[in-house]
């Protein structure tokens, strides 16, 4: 029965039927969104989140209530979410699964909280979450795609001596898949955000494909910080690489292509905001943000060519009446720090300059004949007004302003709790990104809807695959369904053999 389904798929897509895909931990819907402007067909999602499920069904089935309900994919068995949803017969209702499992468990920033929780140095790896990769798999063998994409921090590549994509790799291989994973860097597919994710893909057999990941698109130096990210997960412990059968070199992004999108080209069209100005005028204040309030675009703003792709893009176009979610938070004692920070800076510097302004406005109110000593109630009050009371030595990252020229710095899910880590290029704005322009440095067009308040619409986004990768993917994928012989084997990998 799964042979005959299998070629029975193969076919189908061969023939011109449009691939149907079953997202996993699907979020909000950043692999959904890239593989059906692709060519695929979005057909159904799992995810435990109620308002990122809601974005999901809202964006690709018109808000019908089945679509929009959040499952816990441990307790939703395959049978009956083809029930639910009317899809068919388990194995013949889906041609491809996509998803990332949540990749907080590999993640090494999440390992001291769960060290301290467990007193155990290996804690984090009896983080349930971590163990959701296998739920994943059970879905494959229920529906027994043609195709899977799997996505997931770097860390899954060295998580405590374990190499996860490789045990995926041997599991897939075992059902008949071939299979090859890498690491990808999003800024080099036109995504204004330097974001480090591993991939992976695997084909049945019956395709007669072996894998390749996409070229790039764009060409940046990254800087540092995210060669250190690569090295570390690539970093041989005790020989784990040494069996790193199916690991790919990433495609190399070269010089003369066009350079990476930057901070400015994906957000330097949209309305300002000007924060300072907005809170003295009375329309900043502290409460819960209205998502559906519509700001009309500035039409005097150049719009660049990535700009013109978000208001653009098929199915989501902007809105004619103007821009939704163009939403920030409310932070009246960091407005003025803001405007001081430098390109670059992080919270050290930002600690600095709020000591600066401390000491300029006590020497104005000294000139001015108030008395004011350090030890004093009323130094006290003016020093929790002015200056952030985090620790330097604790949180050094927790501050970053963008670059104008550059394109962002990684998106985390954190954004849900506050936006330190992304404040605007424009010192004359001073503040943090607001919800449509976090979906714009995602590659979300401004026609996308977030379900939520402002909090869970970060967190939605901030979890999020951009799109605009998700696409580069999906395309190198239907080239490997759509064709019809084998594709030129890649050297050193298992997938080469297995063809």
């Amino acid at each position: 029965m799964k042979t005959s389904a299998i070629k029975e798929k193969i076919a189908r897509i061969r023939a011109g039927g449009k691939p149907r895909v079953l997202d996993l931990f699907s979020g909000c819907g950043g692999l959904s969104l890239g593989f059906q402007a692709a060519g695929f067909e979005a057909r159904a999602a799992v995810e435990f989140d109620p308002e990122a499920a809601r974005s999901h069904g809202l964006n690709f089935h018109g808000g019908d209530k089945r679509h929009s309900v959040a499952r816990d994919i441990i307790e939703t068995h395959p049978e009956d979410l083809v029930a639910e949803l009317d899809l068919g017969p388990v194995e013949r209702a889906i041609d491809v699964i996509v998803g990332g499992p949540p990749c907080q468990a590999f993640a090494r920033v999440g390992r001291p909280k769960l060290r301290e929780i467990d007193a155990h140095p290996q804690a984090f790896k009896h983080d349930p979450r971590a163990r959701l990769y296998q739920e994943y798999l059970r879905y494959v063998e229920a529906f027994q795609p043609v195709a899977v994409l799997m996505e997931n921090v770097p860390d899954v590549l060295n998580h405590g001596g374990q190499n996860i994509a490789e045990e995926i790799s041997e599991v897939l291989e075992d059902k008949g898949y071939v299979c090859g994973y890498t690491l990808l860097n999003a800024a080099f597919y036109g995504v204004p955000q330097m974001r480090e994710r591993m991939f992976l893909i695997a084909y049945r057999r019956e395709l007669e494909q072996a894998v390749v990941f996409p070229e790039p698109s764009h060409w940046l130096v990254l800087p540092p910080g995210y060669e250190g990210t690569r090295a570390v997960a690539l970093k041989v412990l005790n020989g784990l690489f040494s069996q790193a059968h199916d690991y790919h070199e990433p495609p190399e992004a070269k010089p003369l292509l066009p350079a990476a999108v930057t901070a400015e080209q994906a957000l330097g069209d949209l309305p300002p905001i000007y924060a300072q100005a907005e809170l003295e005028a009375g329309n900043l204040k502290r409460g819960a943000r209205r998502m559906d309030e519509i700001i009309p675009y500035d039409r005097r703003r150049k719009i660049s060519d990535y700009a013109r792709l978000m208001r653009t893009w098929p199915g989501f176009e902007a809105p004619e009446e103007g821009l939704r979610d163009h939403v920030i938070r409310y932070l009246p004692r960091d407005y003025q720090l803001f405007a001081r920070l430098n390109p670059g800076d992080q919270y050290p510097q930002a600690y600095q300059h709020a000591l600066d302004l401390l000491a300029e406005e006590v020497a104005k109110r000294r000139r001015k004949g108030e008395t004011l000593r350090e030890s004093s109630a009323a130094y006290e009050k003016l020093q929790k007004a002015i200056v952030p009371p985090y620790d330097v030595s604790k949180f050094p990252n927790k501050w970053r302003k963008m670059w104008r020229d550059q394109p962002a710095r990684t998106l985390m899910a954190h954004l849900g709790k506050d936006s330190y880590s992304h404040i605007h290029y424009d010192s004359e704005q001073a503040r943090t990104i607001s919800v449509r322009e976090a979906a714009r440095l995602q590659s979300f067009p401004d026609g996308f809807a977030f379900c939520g308040t402002m909090n869970p619409s970060f967190r939605q986004i901030g979890n999020a695959v951009p799109p605009l990768m998700a696409r580069a993917l999906a395309e190198k994928m239907m080239e490997a369904l759509k064709a019809t012989r084998k594709q030129e084997q890649h050297v050193g990998g298992r997938a080469a053999a297995a063809v």
